[in-house]
């Protein structure tokens, strides 16, 4: 990386004339946000360049590394959300629009493989539709921050099984192990799911490629992904993780956050379940009370 002290002071002019420039042709943009954007994005992009006195070749690898990024892109796989996670980019665009606030939980990336027509479950239903893993028992209450429960909010719920795979990447139409369900007159919710496990992102594109080539782990820390909303209320993005897990703060989109670490009990083939359901080996169980910030807090 160059501090730029090797550049003469002519070079370094007619590089700022550029910045300058490109900057000025912003001046007739009616958008007042887009401008600010545009013109920030101009400023931090040239500078960039300019730090590391990016060269010819460098850039063309970049054209192509995005090009492929796109040609790989699909309507179950986006690959410029994985470039987004790994780069903290998303993580850190959820830390800035999800400011904390009184005991709100918080928020974490919301990840690639979330889809809209999720199956609708009763309270206590099975999640997993036949995806394989072992059977985890999910309890909480939904609140708002004054501690009132909030009746009939949605939760989304979805996450990979035991193979470290979402539905969608085994069958574009399948319809596994996510489903969403409302909660009941005192804000409660109960559901079967999967017990979370370690597995990579997608590592067959681009992404997995820049991955290896700066020795990063493809590997997310295992979790259980929700979507809470509810009317008047900031609508939620986040995970749980359990206590232990190996990948755990070594996530490789930076996902993980203290306060959603949760204790996932694993309990002996034979152990009664919380609603008598018959099983044949072991099982695990966890509570996640959910709060929810105000909506515009």
């Amino acid at each position: 990386m160059s501090d730029g002290a090797d550049v003469s002071p002519e070079q370094q002019a007619v590089e700022q004339t550029l910045v300058d420039t490109v900057v000025a042709s912003f001046d007739a943009c009616e958008d007042p946000r887009l401008k600010e954007v545009m013109v920030s994005l101009t400023r931090h992009l040239h500078a960039f360049i300019r730090d590391v006195r990016l060269t010819e070749e460098e850039w063309g690898a970049a054209i192509a590394f995005l090009t492929a990024a796109g040609h790989i892109t699909d309507d179950v796989r986006q690959e410029f959300i994985l470039l987004s996670d790994t780069l903290g980019a998303s993580m850190q665009t959820i830390n800035i629009n999800n400011a904390a606030y009184a005991d709100a939980t918080e928020a974490t990336v919301f990840g690639p493989f979330f889809v809209e027509d999720s199956p609708a479950i009763e309270l206590g239903g099975d999640m997993a539709f036949g995806a394989p893993g072992e059977p985890c028992w999910v309890v909480g209450t939904v609140t708002d921050t004054d501690g009132k429960p909030l009746v009939g909010a949605k939760i989304e719920v979805w996450e990979a099984d035991e193979d470290g795979l979402y539905d969608v990447q085994r069958d574009a139409g399948a319809r596994a192990a996510r489903a969403h369900l409302f909660t009941d007159a005192e804000g409660g919710y109960r559901f079967w799911g999967l017990t979370p496990t370690p597995y990579p992102i997608p590592d067959d594109g681009p992404v997995g490629k820049m991955l290896a080539a700066v020795g990063r782990s493809p590997l997310r820390a295992s979790h259980l992904h929700f979507m809470v909303t509810h009317e008047g209320c900031r609508t939620l993005v986040t995970h749980i993780f359990p206590e232990g897990d190996p990948i755990g703060w070594k996530d490789t989109v930076f996902g993980v956050k203290e306060s959603l670490i949760k204790k996932f009990e694993r309990q002996a083939a034979g152990t009664p379940t919380p609603d008598g359901r018959s099983l044949d080996g072991t099982w695990s169980k966890v509570r996640f009370d959910i709060v929810l910030a105000p909506a515009g807090a």
